[in-house]
C-alpha cells in the first residue's frame, strides 16, 4: 500500500509564512510528478504547484512569485514554501503524486492539511 501524509498546515497573519511537507512510503518502484492542491471552503479542488521528477515546475497564477514548490527524490518528499500568505490562501492543502507501480502508473492522494491566513 501506498500513503502520502502531509504536515506543516496551521494558522499563520496575512504576510507570513509557512512550510507543507508530504512524504510517501509504502511499496513502488519510482514518484513521477508530485503536486499540491488545494480546496477552500465551496469551491473545487484547484492546482496549486507541480514538480516533476527532473525539477521542472509549474504554478497556479494566484501563487506565482509566493509559493515554492520542491523536492527530495531520495527521501520520497515534496515541500511548499509559502510566502507573503493572503487570506485567501486558506485552504485544505493535498498532496498528490503519481507512483509507478507493479501494475502500472497510480495516482494517491494525502489526507490534507490546513492552513488558515488570518486578515
Amino acid at each position: 500500500q501506498v500513503q502520502l501524509v502531509e504536515s506543516g498546515g496551521g494558522l499563520v497573519q496575512a504576510g507570513g509564512s509557512l512550510r507543507l511537507s508530504c512524504t510517501a512510503s509504502g511499496r513502488f518502484f519510482s514518484v513521477h510528478d508530485m503536486n499540491w492542491y488545494r480546496q477552500a471552503p465551496g469551491k473545487q479542488r484547484e492546482l496549486v504547484a507541480a514538480i516533476t521528477r527532473g525539477g521542472s515546475t509549474n504554478y497556479a497564477d494566484s501563487v506565482k512569485g509566493r509559493f515554492a514548490i520542491s523536492r527530495d527524490n531520495a527521501k520520497n518528499t515534496v515541500y511548499l514554501q509559502m510566502n507573503s500568505l493572503k487570506p485567501e490562501d486558506t485552504a485544505v492543502y493535498y498532496c498528490n503524486a503519481r507512483f509507478g507501480l507493479f501494475a502500472g502508473d497510480r495516482d494517491y492522494w494525502g489526507q490534507g492539511t490546513q492552513v488558515t491566513v488570518s486578515s
